[in-house]
């Protein structure tokens, strides 16, 4: 049994666009106001060396590189995983647990001290009629 996640599309590398804020293109580097051109040539072989060094030294440093930082982030998410399933999780849990307790005794507390006052004191105070006397 396979899933999409064994095989990635190898057309589409960043379908969520988590990387679309690097998305650098000679344009975004590179740009000549009117007024002040070079000439064409000039201009089509810094296109030609940027992109291609660009491109070969990014080749380069993943095929170096790629494999042996797939492998650690790979290992971090797998610790990140790991943590949160058999020490956050429970943890949170027994929270719950221990703060539900809580919540009855200080609940059953208030019902049976505060609210009789709080009762005594709200009869008073509706008894309490304000008129307002122009004189």
């Amino acid at each position: 049994m396979t899933s999409k996640q064994d095989k990635p599309d190898l057309d589409i590398r960043d379908p969520n666009e988590i990387n679309s804020h690097i998305k650098i293109s000679y344009e975004d580097v590179f740009a000549e106001p009117d007024g002040v051109v070079s000439f064409d040539y000039i201009w089509q072989a810094t296109f030609t060396c940027f992109t291609c060094s660009k491109n070969t030294c990014y080749k380069f440093l993943s095929t170096l590189c790629g494999i042996w930082y797939a492998f650690c982030w790979g290992c971090e998410f797998a610790v990140l995983a790991f943590h949160h399933v058999w020490c956050l999780t429970p943890c949170l849990r027994t929270f719950d647990i221990v703060m539900g307790f809580i919540q009855k005794i200080v609940g059953t507390i208030s019902t049976c001290c505060f609210a009789p006052i709080c009762e005594a004191c709200g009869m008073i105070f509706s008894n309490i009629k304000v008129v307002k006397v122009q004189s």
